[in-house]
């Protein structure tokens, strides 16, 4: 049993929950701190959060779950992910299959607590999420897909929270749409001469490592134009500040990484990138909280 736990948490990555849903946890600070300041502490707040959790929870699940499944005859024949879960054969087809099945579930059903509006929306979320996983057989905009379900997250949690969208945070999902896009980029460096050999898309196949690189950077600029914007976009303080200038840095070294060696796009790509959410997060929380107080 425990090894199968273990072989199912390798399945969906758990480990990369850490990618998204500091952004997440971020839009839904930023909605209570911009339309319901007075709610934070109440019921409300927490019967929120717990479902917005679960709901990221089980999306990604689901997701990556059948982009294991649907990548299975893929990933066999990769030196770097042939050893996953299903290729090993440590895990089924069908086991993957129903756990993304009872995983999506669980998203409807979150999604349907939360509020009307996200239930009726989440059969199209699934669908997109899952959708990511055919693109690089077609197309290298295959990143920006990527980029564009991941920030689903915070603007999912935003809706969850008020109801609807505004420009607010839509300006957060574009920062999480570049940095996403630019990160998968830098990661599909690692399989440049395996998608050429067998015909998949991506930036590196199509246009070099060289030019990868630099679109990844210019992505990752906008994405801190983006987060510089937020400052502004939600009257934030000086705590905000620190925290876009650590996340600045975390950008810088992870593409100095990358520049001094290809051999460290795994540090680049897993450990810098926890840093920039988590950063991310902690210096929002400290900012939403620092001003809520000051306004008492």
């Amino acid at each position: 049993m425990l090894k199968k736990i273990k072989n199912t948490l390798e399945l969906v990555k758990f480990s990369h929950t850490i990618f998204v849903l500091p952004f997440a946890l971020s839009a839904f600070l930023l909605a209570f701190y911009d339309k319901y300041p007075g709610s934070f502490g109440t019921p409300f707040f927490y019967y929120k959060i717990v479902w917005i959790i679960i709901a990221m929870a089980s999306g990604r699940s689901g997701a990556m779950a059948f982009n294991r499944i649907i990548d299975r005859k893929i990933d066999a024949k990769n030196k770097r992910t042939m050893e996953r879960t299903i290729p090993k054969g440590e895990l089924t087809t069908l086991y993957g299959t129903v756990f993304g099945a009872v995983s999506y579930i669980i998203l409807i059903f979150s999604a349907y607590e939360l509020n009307f509006i996200c239930f009726l929306l989440s059969p199209f979320v699934i669908i997109f999420i899952t959708f990511y996983s055919f693109t690089k057989r077609f197309t290298f905009f295959s990143h920006l897909v990527l980029g564009i379900s991941m920030a689903l997250g915070p603007l999912g949690t935003w809706l969850a929270v008020t109801g609807s969208l505004d420009y607010k945070i839509l300006i957060l999902g574009l920062a999480v749409v570049f940095w996403g896009s630019g990160f998968d980029i830098l990661y599909a460096i690692l399989d440049y001469d395996f998608d050429i050999a067998n015909g998949l898309f991506s930036v590196p196949a199509k246009f070099g490592i060289k030019n990868a690189i630099t679109v990844s950077r210019i992505l990752h600029l906008l994405a801190l134009i983006c987060l510089v914007n937020i400052y502004f976009i939600f009257n934030l303080n000086f705590l905000y500040i620190i925290g876009i200038v650590l996340v600045a840095g975390f950008f810088v070294y992870e593409h100095f990484l990358v520049y001094k060696s290809l051999n460290n796009i795994d540090t680049a790509f897993f450990t810098m990138n926890g840093y920039i959410s988590i950063t991310f997060f902690v210096f929002i929380f400290a900012s939403v909280i620092y001003s809520k107080h000051m306004r008492q």
